[in-house]
């Protein structure tokens, strides 16, 4: 707990008694106040009406007339002031019988008022009694409260008294002397307080000190520029690029390699600010364009008029200060790798499937054209054998025709040279063309295509047709293929915001969560499936779509079917 708030609870509470006390008493004091006032307001005053009525009943035989007078006025004064238990009823008969009386003066009358004044005076002695008994038992509770609290407070003042300077002077003794052993130069020195927060804090805040101390007291100059120039070296000698920047983007390091790429030298270019390097430097205004959202693609740069690949990597810099707990930047590094070597072999692999594709399709088409002619009997009639095999050579010549042209198509994607034609199209004719050109595949397994347009026939799209039509071509010969006999898939063409939405939705076996995101990968096929293909469909319908500045995706789960969908911008 801290210092402060102990302070405050005590002297708080403290001062809470000390105000309780001063309202008890006020309470207590004006209750004896009152009870004192009812005693004389009430029954003193009815005793005096009663005494001055016997005096006047006493000198009724002598004067008449002004002890009459003298009876009635004490006697109404009487009336105004009943306040006791059958005070009233007395009252009443000494009206009835002092009346009777001044109709007739009789000794017995006169025997029957003084019995009722002293009935009026014994019930307001009585009441004396009473209100007296209350106004002590008031002033033994007023005693009692007002001495609890007193020796509560006497109690607080007592532990305040001798525990407050204890706990504040104890620990400054001991910082004291740990400031004097630091003087010393013994930074081995720690203080460890036990009791407030406050005093936690300055014990916590002076072995950082004392620790950063024996940090720089133990440290060497000569060893730390030992240790730099083995950094340097070690930096100096990597095959990537490595430059250093402080949480103000001055260039406080750079190694061989980076130099190399960005033909500066370092004499340049040390101590100065990125930006003021970027002015007259290509490369590295295109860092730092990149510098807070690195990119993914890599960076080429032409070098001994070569073309060179790197990876551009941001490494932020955060450590924590010595006897500090949170970490502070303290600037970035950028990190070039090179990648070059493994671009060449992509390059080699595109260009060797993009050529072998071109050179296959040649013959492929050649073999197509043969297995036409011979199909339409113009060179004889064909048994019922010739005809099967004629037949599976057709489906395989079409299927590697097929192969091909998707290698031809990812060979466009890896090397960048997708040509497209992006135009206003209608959606409804996207979806018409691919819908003719799977109908024959949709008709063996008799399923059947239902279309749904959820949108204006003024609204269209933009995009290159053929490719769109392709990706759309992609979607439902798959939905074919992993469609059951006799089920259906449905088409829903609809405009979301600034978007026109191409949804195929069919029931087939659908496809595990797990696999949604590779399901856009190169070569992949979901495991267990009856595999036909070459797994480049989806990876190249991404690209395509992408490509336009659009989305694409998939919602399915096992055994409820699957949605693949598409978005491409309203034009």
């Amino acid at each position: 707990m801290k210092l402060k708030t102990k302070l405050t609870l005590g002297v708080g509470l403290l001062f809470l008694l000390i105000v309780l006390l001063s309202v008890i008493g006020s309470v207590y004091i004006n209750k004896l106040k009152s009870d004192t006032e009812k005693i004389l307001t009430a029954n003193y005053n009815s005793l005096e009406f009663s005494k001055n009525m016997l005096l006047a009943l006493d000198n009724i035989s002598t004067d008449s007339a002004i002890a009459i007078t003298d009876f009635q006025k004490n006697n109404r004064l009487q009336e105004k002031n009943l306040t006791e238990f059958g005070e009233k009823e007395a009252t009443q008969n000494l009206n009835l019988h002092f009346n009777s009386y001044l109709k007739e003066p009789a000794p017995s009358k006169e025997k029957l008022i003084r019995e009722d004044l002293a009935k009026i005076m014994s019930l307001n002695m009585k009441g004396i009694e009473r209100k007296s008994d209350i106004a002590i038992i008031t002033a033994t509770n007023a005693t009692f409260w007002i001495v609890s609290l007193g020796t509560v407070c006497f109690l607080i003042a007592f532990v305040l008294l001798f525990n407050l300077p204890q706990t504040i002077a104890e620990p400054i003794n001991q910082l004291t002397f740990s400031i004097r052993q630091i003087a010393n130069k013994n930074y081995n020195e720690r203080v460890h307080f036990k009791g407030s927060e406050e005093f936690n804090s300055l014990a916590e805040s002076f072995n950082v000190m004392a620790e950063k101390l024996q940090e720089y007291e133990s440290s060497s100059l000569s060893k730390q520029l030992m240790e730099k120039k083995r950094i340097e070296t070690l930096v100096n000698n990597m095959h990537d690029a490595v430059i250093g920047l402080d949480e103000n983007h001055f260039i406080y390091m750079i190694n061989d390699e980076a130099l190399k790429i960005t033909n500066l030298r370092k004499e340049e270019i040390i101590g100065k600010t990125a930006h003021e390097v970027a002015i007259n430097n290509d490369l590295m205004r295109e860092l730092l364009k990149n510098i807070d959202h690195p990119v993914k693609d890599p960076i080429k740069i032409v070098r001994d008029n070569k073309e060179n690949y790197f990876e551009q990597d941001i490494i932020p810099i955060n450590i924590a200060r010595t006897g500090e707990k949170e970490k502070k930047y303290i600037g970035k590094v950028i990190l070039l790798r090179n990648i070059t070597p493994f671009k060449e072999l992509d390059f080699a692999k595109t260009n060797f499937i993009a050529t072998i594709s071109h050179e296959l399709k040649t013959p492929i088409s050649a073999i197509k054209m043969g297995v036409q002619l011979l199909g339409n009997q113009k060179f004889g009639e064909l048994n019922e054998q010739q005809q099967e095999l004629l037949k599976s050579i057709n489906e395989d010549g079409q299927r590697l025709l097929d192969i091909t042209g998707e290698l031809l198509n990812l060979s466009q994607v890896e090397s960048g040279n997708i040509r497209l034609t992006v135009d206003r199209c209608s959606p409804k004719e996207i979806v018409q063309t691919a819908v003719k050109n799977v109908e024959k595949l949709a008709e063996q397994k008799n399923i059947a295509i239902n279309t749904e347009y959820l949108l204006e026939d003024t609204d269209f799209v933009a995009a290159d047709f053929d490719k769109t039509v392709w990706v759309m071509n992609n979607f439902l010969t798959n939905a074919v293929k992993h469609s059951f006999q006799d089920e259906s898939i449905q088409i829903v063409v609809e405009k979301r915001d600034s978007f026109i939405q191409f949804k195929i939705i069919d029931t087939g076996s659908g496809i595990d969560e797990k696999y949604h995101r590779q399901i856009f990968d190169r070569y992949f096929q979901v495991p267990g499936e009856h595999q036909n293909g070459t797994g480049l469909g989806l990876a190249i319908s991404k690209n395509f779509i992408e490509k336009q500045n659009g989305e694409i995706g998939v919602r399915s789960s096992l055994n409820n079917g699957s949605t693949f969908y598409f978005r491409l911008p309203v034009s």
